[in-house]
């Protein structure tokens, strides 16, 4: 991982799941050269939690949503800068049941809340990280299987259809939207990953007024070490 951001040398990178206190991380991964850093971990141990890794401090962070109830899982973790605002977030998931199912629906409609709050100051809105939910039948490998599985859910396929609808873009499909096959999760069994039988449920998602800085967005799927692999956008902002 260390080799791997000091080869591509993000500007920011944001990482979910952690899974970890900042008192459990290593030395050498608190003090990568050229970065600020920000971590925010549940309070179960050894579950969830994300992390902002960034080269410019922003003017601000903010740890949470203010919903204690969503809060307690470490979840997301906002960073202001003077063009743009950032979200690093990760939503449940819905596979262990209905009960979280019926959480992470909630925890939608919180943080959609949560954005359209910030989105009011008027600056772009950027959240990136694992939504734990495929949009179409090209996001995921075995749409017809999976119709009533929690990640393809109607109701949760639904719920990004009201966010699109009111200006968010997903900007992997904003460049390559017809492009088939690009998933960006696989299951551990079956050697899903070699076969590329995956699921797109990451994502970096954009307010409108944000993509006419957008350069391209991308998936490296070559990237190993999680069953997740890295996505981003490159952008460039008006000097």
């Amino acid at each position: 991982f260390l080799d791997w951001v000091n080869e591509i040398q993000p500007h920011i990178l944001a990482l979910q799941e952690t899974r970890a206190s900042v008192q459990q991380l290593p030395d050498e991964l608190l003090n990568i050269d050229g970065y600020h850093q920000y971590w925010l971990s549940a309070e179960k141990k050894g579950y969830s939690g994300v992390g902002l890794l960034t080269k410019q401090t922003p003017l601000d962070v903010q740890y949470g949503i203010g919903d204690p109830a969503f809060d307690i899982e470490g979840r997301v973790l906002t960073a202001y800068y003077d063009h743009f605002t950032l979200i690093n977030v990760y939503f449940p998931s819905g596979t262990s049941g209905q009960e979280r199912i019926d959480y992470k629906l909630a925890f939608n409609e919180a943080f959609l809340n949560y954005c359209e709050q910030i989105r009011a100051n008027g600056k772009p809105l950027i959240f990136c990280g694992d939504v734990n939910t495929a949009h179409r039948e090209i996001d995921l490998a075995n749409p017809k299987a999976n119709e009533k599985n929690s990640g393809f859910l109607p109701v949760e396929r639904a719920w990004l259809d009201k966010l699109f609808s009111m200006g968010y873009v997903d900007t992997f499909r904003y460049f390559y939207p017809d492009v088939a096959e690009r998933y960006t999760w696989w299951t551990m069994r079956s050697n899903a990953r070699a076969r590329n039988i995956g699921w797109r449920i990451d994502y970096v998602i954009v307010t409108e007024n944000f993509t006419p800085y957008l350069k391209d967005a991308f998936i490296l799927h070559d990237v190993m070490g999680s069953d997740h692999c890295p996505i981003g956008i490159d952008f460039v902002l008006e000097q």
